[in-house]
């Protein structure tokens, strides 16, 4: 499948801002089930100061602003060729070790709900069990968007039994976690059948299979990732994936308006020659 998507993120600012510095985790990276075929990210109201790949290998720009501004724009844009690889990100490849994921982070801390529900898992094996942790996650915690927030943890999402897919990504690698395996937060876009026009960007959790290597389960949608989805960035938890993150000096109220369009262009030429 080949996606065409436009994310857009305007800052809007009641006072003038001295100086700010944000950091973007907009760029996908061509690798297992993604070909990026184009992208640009601009950026009206603040400049360029270094690019560079983190510890967890995500592309990152920092961009700053130095003169008096009410509003940043920022566009990230292109298109990405997508394939069905069933969830399967494949072997682990990075300088950060396997066992980091395993570490907890204070939004996946596993209190007693989140210990519960990974002592209620079962199956046969890592792979069924995660399975069967994201429907019930998905099945436990409602998708309701403005009851939690970037700050809302693993437990706290659970408590109350809704959330975004941010908070079923979180509840996923906390009860795995707990559950002695590996797992991390990824941050991508979803093409949403009838629906082009969105809001968010998404995320998902990834948890690491002997044998299989990263597996992806969107707890959100109860499905494991296929060829409508696209990965931008990971972590241990949001906070090291979000695709725009930073600080402002100054006491201005900011507000944020998000439009993204993730469209079908169409079957890939890569698909169309394996088929013929």
């Amino acid at each position: 499948m080949r996606l065409k998507i436009r994310h857009v993120s305007e800052y809007h600012y009641d006072a003038p801002v001295g100086y700010s510095l944000q950091r973007l985790r907009l760029s996908p990276q061509t690798g297992p089930g993604q070909k990026v075929i184009n992208w640009n990210t601009t950026v009206d109201g603040a400049a360029l100061e270094v690019r560079y790949n983190d510890h967890f290998d995500n592309h990152v720009e920092l961009v700053s602003t130095t003169t008096e501004r009410q509003s940043i724009r920022i566009v990230a844009e292109g298109e990405v060729e997508t394939s069905d690889n069933a969830g399967i990100f494949g072997p682990h490849q990075s300088f950060t070790p396997l066992w980091l994921y395993r570490r907890t982070t204070p939004l996946t801390e596993a209190g007693p709900l989140i210990t519960a529900l990974a002592g209620s898992v079962t199956g046969d094996n890592d792979l069924s069990r995660m399975h069967g942790l994201m429907e019930t996650v998905h099945r436990q915690v409602a998708f309701v968007a403005g009851e939690t927030g970037a700050t809302t943890t693993a437990e706290e999402a659970l408590a109350q039994q809704t959330g975004v897919c941010q908070d079923h990504a979180h509840i996923m690698i906390a009860a795995a976690r707990a559950l002695g395996l590996s797992a991390r937060y990824v941050s991508g876009y979803l093409m949403i059948d009838g629906e082009n026009e969105q809001t968010a960007s998404h995320a998902w959790a990834e948890v690491h299979m002997p044998g299989l290597g990263w597996v992806g389960f969107d707890a959100a949608n109860d499905i494991c990732p296929d060829d409508r989805y696209v990965r931008i960035a990971t972590g241990l938890d949001y906070r090291d994936a979000a695709p725009v993150s930073g600080m402002v000096t100054g006491v201005a109220t900011e507000t944020l308006l998000v439009t993204l369009t993730v469209e079908n262009q169409g079957q890939s030429q890569s698909q169309s020659q394996s088929q013929s």
